[in-house]
């Protein structure tokens, strides 16, 4: 392969070896299968085009200063899949047919895997959906599972910093009890046109309030929210946020720094009372918030006056991308070393 600067990766697609794939029909999931091709051929009545029939995950594999690869919380995902599947009506797949999707694909593009100096690491993207036609509303009898993957940079171009983010009320990501605790793509379809009219305005992304009463702080686009006060991580409890699976690590490593950590209703007003905010996902770990302007009211909520993450957030930054990279001792079984 040509010379990969892995210092300079983007977070975007890569090809790399092959992927991993496996069909399901008959009622039964068949033997996982290498294919070389970046393509598939998809008839064109399948239900994952016109029913939205497809859910998704984001894991990461990282290489220690000792050589090893790990995985991280690749059984947390497996888990979350399913979810997805029983929300959407779609063939649940095994956790051990995910798991062992998982480390063959990292295995045969082992070679892609970034060198642990670089800060860089292999993201991992399972995908599944319905492949049978169905022109009728209803799930599909067919299924395909795909695992790819390919290195991805930091995500922090100019390093562990803080950046502005937004509340507009004219948008809705998800309804309390709809699609918005699964990961499926009509989700993040949702949040595009929102998502780009904040960028245009200068800012990282768009929180979302409530959809129902438009009084408490749900989700940050694709990511988890979390603001620190009082020694307490404290993060929105609602039916239409993801369960991110780096937020529950963050929960985890906060209570083990002895901090409180609360899942609750965040009122909009208490933005004003927390000293540091983040927003969290398995791209950045953690995005520290520098401002939140409320559009509406026209007014901020400042958590960092010097552009420099807070020090709780830096603290569980750095001991999580410890635990992942292999520098920090894994006490919870996140890790699966290769």
């Amino acid at each position: 392969m040509e010379q990969i600067d892995w210092s300079n990766l983007g977070f975007g697609y890569m090809k790399t070896d092959c992927n991993v794939r496996c069909n399901y029909s008959d009622g039964k999931w068949g033997e996982l299968e290498v294919h070389e091709s970046e393509y598939l051929s998809l008839h064109m009545a399948a239900t994952s085009l016109h029913y939205g029939q497809e859910s998704f995950e984001g894991l990461k594999a990282f290489r220690g200063k000792d050589g090893k690869i790990r995985i991280f919380r690749m059984k947390d995902n497996a888990l979350r899949m399913q979810d997805s599947s029983a929300g959407t009506m779609m063939a649940v797949l095994p956790t051990e047919v995910f798991e062992e999707a998982v480390l063959k694909a990292v295995k045969l593009n082992e070679r892609f895997v970034p060198p642990y100096e670089s800060g860089a690491s292999l993201y991992i993207r399972p995908v599944l959906f319905g492949i049978s036609p169905e022109v009728g509303v209803k799930p599909a009898t067919e299924y395909m599972f795909i695992i790819f993957v390919m290195p991805v940079g930091p995500y922090f171009k100019g390093g562990f910093q803080t950046t502005p983010f937004v509340i507009m009320r004219e948008y809705d990501r998800s309804a309390p009890l709809g699609m918005g605790k699964f990961k499926v793509g009509g989700n993040y379809a949702a949040s595009l046109v929102a998502g780009e009219r904040a960028h245009k305005l200068g800012y990282s992304n768009i929180f979302y309030l409530d959809a129902k009463e438009k009084k408490y702080i749900d989700e940050c686009g694709a990511a988890n929210f979390f603001g620190i006060k009082d020694n307490a991580y404290i993060t929105p409890k609602s039916t239409s946020i993801l369960p991110s699976i780096t937020n529950r690590s963050l929960m985890t490593l906060a209570e083990d720094f002895g901090m409180k950590v609360e899942q609750r209703h965040i009122p909009v007003e208490e933005l004003a009372t927390f000293e540091e905010a983040g927003a969290c996902g398995t791209a950045a770990v953690i995005s520290p918030i520098e401002r939140i302007d409320d559009f509406d009211e026209n007014k901020s909520y400042i958590f960092s006056h010097d552009g420099k993450p807070g020090v709780i957030c830096e603290k569980l930054y750095n001991k999580l991308r410890g635990i992942q990279y292999g520098d920090e001792p894994d006490t919870h079984g996140w890790v699966t070393v290769i």
